[in-house]
């Protein structure tokens, strides 16, 4: 497949304790590692693809370094310890832009995605910068053509910028359009937005789409009041969700790792509470984690906070 690449199998490895029991084992371990594009081998199994893309970091003025992202949370998730979900996990390789070639990279992402779901299974996007959303959630709609599918995106930026050329902070503006152009609807929630990080022009164009926006502080104040029962309401309205989990929505101390660190964020501890309700909703049937920069990571304290929700959201997935 074009722009695909399987990944390096040395990098899923880690302590060995199987000799203490038979479950005593990690990641690495229980992970299927196919070494050729085939996912009509794992219906029902959770497709791990990385997106080897800062194409639209740069366009969008960004900080590159995301590209290197993938295999970096690749190597803090193979160390974890498995446990019930962890063995649905296959290994499906990387799409891997070419230089100034985002848009054929996100069509590259759009079909590895798409075969995975027509083969009945889930995705695991890791990016990549932003720009991954949109190749990864136009897959999504184009696999349930009829159905309800909301996205739901964490994080500090809108991403609904108008530009001449996609970025990552063009994504969401992008699946508006595609939206339109399959004459449906879009439903897009973003939750975390910063008011400090988003003009007046992008939150007026979320206020024309119908886009519904919970800000940092809300999330912080109100998670109880204004954001678990939004995230009802989207379980309860919708066929399939999306999610995508832009890393910067966190604070800078906790995640250094990013393309635009937060002054504020919401904490890991209560991103958790929201993913696990989606998780367990058995309608969520694709995530991304974008934006991941090891190149500014700190003693390797961002991979570990960026693995360690991959790992949950993992162990908590149902449907």
């Amino acid at each position: 497949m074009k722009l695909w690449h399987p990944t390096d199998r040395a990098l899923w490895q880690g302590r060995d304790d199987s000799a203490e029991a038979p479950n005593a084992l990690r990641l690495f371990q229980t992970i299927n590692n196919c070494g050729e594009f085939t996912p009509q081998r794992y219906g029902g199994k959770i497709a791990l693809l990385g997106f080897e893309c800062d194409e639209g970091v740069k366009r969008n003025q960004g900080r590159p370094g995301a590209a290197q992202g993938p295999d970096t949370l690749r190597k803090a998730l193979a160390n974890m310890a498995s446990h019930n979900g962890h063995e649905r996990l296959v290994e499906m390789g990387n799409i891997r832009a070419q230089p100034e070639a985002l848009e054929a990279a996100q069509q590259a992402l759009h079909d590895a995605v798409f075969a995975c779901q027509q083969a009945k299974m889930r995705t695991l996007v890791l990016g990549g910068g932003h720009e991954t959303a949109f190749g990864h959630g136009s897959a999504i709609l184009d696999a349930f053509p009829d159905e309800r599918v909301g996205i739901i995106n964490l994080d500090a930026h809108l991403d609904l910028r108008h530009a001449p050329r996609a970025s990552s902070g063009t994504p969401f503006r992008q699946l508006a359009l595609h939206c339109e152009a399959q004459q449906r609807d879009f439903h897009y929630c973003c939750i975390g937005a910063s008011m400090a990080a988003n003009t007046a022009a992008l939150w007026d164009e979320a206020a024309r789409r119908h886009v519904t926006v919970i800000e940092d502080l809300d999330v912080l104040n109100a998670l109880e009041a204004r954001v678990l029962p939004e995230i009802a309401r989207c379980i309860n309205s919708y066929d399939r969700i999306y999610l995508t989990i832009d890393l910067d929505v966190l604070p800078a101390a906790e995640m250094p790792a990013v393309s635009a660190p937060a002054a504020l964020g919401v904490p890991l501890a209560l991103l958790l509470r929201i993913v696990e309700a989606l998780c367990r909703s058995g309608k969520l049937q694709a995530v991304d984690l974008v934006e991941f920069n090891p190149a500014f990571d700190r003693e390797g304290q961002g991979a570990k906070v960026a693995a360690r929700l991959a790992w949950q959201i993992t162990h908590w997935w149902q449907w």
